[in-house]
């Protein structure tokens, strides 16, 4: 078993310009915050009401960055993980005081992100860390919004929707969530997604006290497990990091809470109550009951608060915890603050036992045992392969893609397959599979010439007047490996042969009209989304084709920049790794004393060799800056053509779509070659603005962070990916909501 400790309690305060200086006091170890109150004179004389408090905890973080707040509070946490050890991180407070700010930060904006996103980056740079473990990922997010559970992942398509509602159960191995998605996650953009996911779906309502307030509790919790890849060793750990962003406590009278929100205020602070009395419990030693099960929050919680003291008896509680407390520094909010530093004090009184979690796989048993199977795997795939081939080879006679005689031959037989299409039209692929219809063996010539000639009228019908049939349009389709029937080839050849001269493929072909039949103006204008993309396959086909090539040279130039900026700043932490080697060698020898011979220092191998190596990397360095500066001036000249083809698309699309759909149908004839209008004559009614796209954006922000934080590429690329696919999400519903009515 591991060593008891203490939970570790933290206190942050929230910034303000109206901070209670008289009131609240900070010790001079920055772990104690003290309180005055005055007294109220209108109880009289004797008056016994107390004034002050003061409170002892592990760290007050005050006008503290999110950088210093994760470094406090949490490192420590996540990389024992790492190590076996469970963790949990919860933030606790009045509404209004900062906890989502603290646990998820601003996901907006890469340097305010909180502990949460934070945590996913160190796991992933700490499995890059660890070449000799197999270690896996996987997260999942619950909510808990009136006493009720939910799956804040359960939007993904591929997530199967749950016919129960979910439950908490308790097991041996602790406590679970029955019915709660968990979703294995291999790279940090990944993990970033699935957190903005759940982030989009969390209940928020606005009230006097906050304009965004959290309406729900809600557990990221991010599962690590890892395997050897050294040791033949059944034995593998299994941590979880649980972190809590609670819902803040309110008083209904400053809240001004009503309706639907006056309910949720009233479960939050049942819950809140319930918790704390539950921390009461575990903090008194002659307890021996802990009431984890009066409420949602502390039943899934167990596992984490649970006392593992000598005097109770409660499962769980193996895990690292951390309490992040936060207040207002405002003197009207005072007694809710005085409250939560209560809560903060009581919590300390709570211990843990963290203990490594190792579990055994009892099917693996050593590393021999691992490649017998996979021997055993090789051997039945490959009795497969030659099972399915000589089944093949007894139906049909396999032609070689690369043999270029046997496919003409076939070609020329005009052997076609169940779907009306020839056989045998390479695609540089190997092989293609095709099985000839019954109508071409030998003795069904008329069957087959019907047959024949119904898909091509079927194909004619299908193509319209002004597309006749040909030959080509018969081959269309290809396959992936081609067989023909082991039969008599010759007679099949003869017979479709005979079929093609007698066929009704020319006569289609002249009886078509000369000119192009346009179809019939609709009644009323199609949407403008619909007739641009039309617009780009037909008219404006050629400045979209433009279009799409500068704009991917564009993307990739980006792309070469941005390798670039990554390649500069590791050049820069190198050079200042160089450069403070250097100033200890040179602080070295200034203690140890200078030697000169004729003038000049004598300086020691290893000081020589930093000075070599700092200057070839400040040579590499200027070479890539040189390199970022002249692909900037390309990014800024491509970006130039972009525009300047975006704007033509788009004039030319309105040009097209006004005289296409609101011309009079008897002056169409003036705006044909030669008439009398010339294109654009016609008044512009409004410009579909097609805009700056979510990846050229993304491109732009991307060329503006990366030098200041390079490891930002994949929580902007989560976040843009996931705004994309609400806004098409919100857009469809739109559109569905506008056919209805």
């Amino acid at each position: 078993m591991g060593t008891r400790k203490k939970v570790h309690a933290f206190v942050r305060v929230k910034p303000t310009d109206d901070f209670a200086h008289e009131m609240i006091k900070y010790g001079d170890d920055n772990k104690t915050i003290d309180i005055h109150l005055k007294k109220d004179t209108r109880r009289g004389v004797v008056n016994n009401q107390q004034t002050d408090w003061s409170f002892k905890l592990d760290g007050v973080l005050h006008d503290a960055s999110q950088d210093l707040v994760y470094e406090t509070v949490a490192k420590d946490v996540v990389s024992q993980a790492l190590n076996g050890y469970n963790g949990t991180i919860m933030c606790y407070g009045q509404t209004g005081a900062g906890k989502t700010y603290t646990m998820t930060g601003a996901t907006e904006n890469y340097k305010h992100r909180g502990i949460l996103p934070r945590a996913l980056q160190q796991v992933f740079r700490m499995i890059e860390e660890r070449p000799t473990q197999a270690i896996t990922v996987r997260v999942s997010y619950l909510e808990i919004y009136n006493e009720s559970l939910f799956d804040l992942l359960s939007t993904l398509p591929y997530v199967e929707p749950s016919v129960t509602p979910m439950t908490i159960v308790e097991s041996p191995q602790g406590v679970f969530i029955k019915g709660l998605s968990v979703h294995l996650t291999s790279q940090e953009e990944d993990a970033f997604s699935l957190l903005f996911e759940g982030e989009t779906n969390r209940i928020i309502a606005s009230h006097t006290m906050n304009k965004n307030s959290s309406r729900s509790h809600c557990i990221f919790t991010i599962y690590v497990e890892a395997h050897s890849r050294t040791l033949s060793d059944e034995k593998y750990i299994a941590s979880k990091i649980n972190l809590v962003d609670l819902a803040g406590s309110e008083r209904l009278g400053k809240s001004g809470s009503e309706g639907r929100v006056l309910k949720e205020a009233t479960y939050i602070n049942k819950s809140l109550s319930f918790l704390e009395q539950a921390i009461i419990a575990l903090g008194d030693q002659k307890r021996d009951h802990i009431p984890f099960r009066q409420c949602k929050l502390t039943h899934a919680l167990k596992d984490s608060l649970g006392a593992t003291s000598i005097y109770h008896h409660t499962e769980g509680g193996n895990c690292n915890m951390v309490l992040v407390t936060n207040i207002y520094g405002e003197a009207a909010q005072l007694e809710e603050t005085l409250s939560s530093l209560r809560f903060a004090s009581r919590m300390k009184l709570v211990t843990t036992e963290p203990a490594i979690n190792e579990k055994y796989d009892a099917e693996i048993i050593n590393l021999r045992q691992i490649q017998e199977v996979f021997n055993q795997f090789r051997v039945v795939l490959s009795q497969q392969e030659q099972e399915v081939e000589s089944t093949l080879r007894r139906k049909y006679t396999l032609i070689d893609k690369n043999d270029f005689a046997a496919i003409s031959a076939v070609q020329k037989a005009g052997l076609v397959d169940v779907d009306g299409h020839l056989v045998g039209e390479p695609d540089g692929q190997g092989f293609g599979l095709g099985v000839a219809p019954s109508s071409t063996r030998p003795g069904k010539k008329s069957k087959s010439k019907k047959m024949f000639k119904e898909q091509l009228s079927s194909l004619a019908r299908k193509e319209g007047a002004s597309s006749p049939v040909s030959g080509k349009d018969l081959d269309a389709s290809t396959s992936k490996t081609q067989l023909t029937p082991s039969s008599k080839d010759g007679d099949v050849k003869d017979m479709l042969l005979q079929d093609r001269e007698t066929s009704s493929i020319e006569p289609l072909a002249s009886e078509s009209p000369k000119e192009e039949l346009h179809p019939p103006r609709p009644s009323t204008p199609p949407a403008k989304p619909v007739a641009f993309e039309d617009f780009k396959n037909e008219r404006g086909s050629e400045i979209n084709r433009i279009f799409k090539e500068n704009k991917s040279i564009l993307n990739e130039r980006r792309k070469r920049a941005s390798e670039t900026t990554q390649r500069i700043n590791a050049i820069k932490r190198e050079i200042d790794m160089t450069k403070e080697a250097l100033n200890f060698q040179k602080s070295l020898r200034e203690k140890q004393g200078e030697y000169e011979n004729k003038g000049l220092m004598i300086i020691d191998e290893e000081e020589f060799l930093l000075i070599l190596k700092l200057k070839d990397l400040k040579k590499q360095y200027r070479t890539e800056y040189q390199d970022l500066q002249d692909l900037r001036a390309e990014i800024q000249y491509c970006q130039h053509l972009v525009d300047q083809c975006r704007h033509r698309l788009l004039t030319e699309f309105d040009i097209w779509y006004n005289e296409s759909f609101f011309v009079p149908e008897d002056l169409q004839a003036a705006l044909k070659p030669g008439g009398s209008i010339r294109p654009g004559m016609m008044p512009l009614s409004r410009i579909v603005s097609l805009g700056e796209d979510d990846q050229d954006r993304f491109s732009r922000l991307q060329q503006m962070m990366l030098p200041e934080g390079p490891d930002s590429v994949s929580f902007y690329n989560a976040k843009v990916k996931t705004e994309q696919k609400h806004n098409y999400l919100k857009t469809m519903m739109g559109l569905q909501q506008t056919h209805r009515k």
